[in-house]
């Protein structure tokens, strides 16, 4: 078994309501963040090729998928409502779990301030 990674990256911005009084303030307002997106997709190197997948392939997904949140609004696309690390993570997920049989996991960090969640999906 092996792993390959992919990282790209995008700007969006969000704002997270509901959170609390507290809170209301801080993460009420919409606001901007630079994001790094990064799948890891698991397999056995194809006897052919020698790949577990061909990256062309991942980073035209991948391309795809941050052709649809990069510098936009997070919270008006659809399932992404509440565009928290952890929802965006799953998005990312479902958008390419159908291309890639092998997708382990999706990393959504927010390096600039060291904040990241990892979506492990189990087969």
């Amino acid at each position: 078994m092996m792993r390959i990674t992919k990282t790209m990256n995008f700007d969006a911005a969000h704002y997270l309501d509901g959170i609390g009084p507290a809170d209301a303030e801080r993460y009420g307002r919409m606001h901007g963040h630079s994001f790094s997106m990064t799948v890891t997709i698991a397999g056995t190197p194809d006897a052919a090729t020698g790949w577990v997948a061909d990256f062309d392939d991942v980073t035209a997904a991948l391309e795809a998928v941050r052709d649809e949140l990069d510098h936009h609004l997070l919270n008006e696309i659809k399932g992404l409502s509440r565009p928290t690390l952890e929802n965006i993570a799953k998005w990312v997920a479902a958008k390419l779990s159908g291309q890639f049989p092998g997708l382990e996991q999706v990393e959504i960090a927010r390096p600039s301030i060291g904040e990241a969640c990892i979506y492990t999906l189990t087969s």
